[in-house]
């Protein structure tokens, strides 16, 4: 998994996740038991939670300290797709310390350093705060993931690419052959469950 690679590479000991917030105390205690305990905000099923991702929470507990923040959470009625992401950084910049380093997972449509045509992404909040921001650009060339439901990217034309990771200007890119699905957590049926609140 990319973030693993990129927490050991750069030897951060901070990760971010476009997670809901109310998972907090759930994740704390997997980190510190190594037992993950059931929460109906697990089984979204949108693919931002994977198994992936657990397995390096539960890897990085065990290897040392690591703190986890998650920044998705409550939006206010009539709040712009601008305004969530900004609410979405400010959360980060609420935990990150000066002169740590932190490594922020989100969707690609967050991610994004400068404005785009959604608005102003988290990405662009955060490099105004802290100008050593860089976003992370994926180009895949092809294969599967998980997006409410499996999906695939379309094969580019060419040799198949490379894995690299370089600098461009302000952006890291990254190139891979392909993708691989992740292994989602879900459950059929309604969700968010009746008895539960958004």
């Amino acid at each position: 998994m990319l973030a693993r690679a990129l927490i050991r590479v750069f030897g951060l000991t901070r990760l971010a996740l476009e997670w809901p917030e109310g998972l907090a105390s759930v994740i704390e205690a997997f980190q510190a038991t190594g037992t993950l305990a059931d929460h109906w905000l697990l089984w979204a099923g949108d693919g931002r939670i994977t198994a992936g991702h657990l397995a390096v929470l539960a890897e990085r507990a065990a290897a040392g300290p690591v703190q986890v923040v998650l920044f998705d959470g409550t939006i206010g009625a009539g709040w712009s797709w601008s305004d969530r992401d900004e609410a979405m950084a400010g959360r980060i910049l609420a935990a990150a310390l000066p002169g740590t380093r932190m490594l922020v997972v989100a969707g690609n449509a967050h991610t994004p350093t400068g404005r785009t045509e959604l608005g102003v992404p988290m990405g662009a909040w955060l490099a105004r705060e802290r100008p050593g921001v860089r976003e992370i650009r994926i180009n895949y060339g092809g294969g599967r993931y998980y997006n409410r439901q499996p999906r695939e990217f379309a094969r580019r034309g060419g040799p198949a690419r490379r894995m690299r990771l370089r600098q461009e200007r302000d952006t890291l890119e990254l190139n891979l052959s392909a993708a691989e699905e992740a292994v989602v957590p879900q459950q059929s049926g309604l969700w968010p469950p009746p008895h539960t609140e958004p």
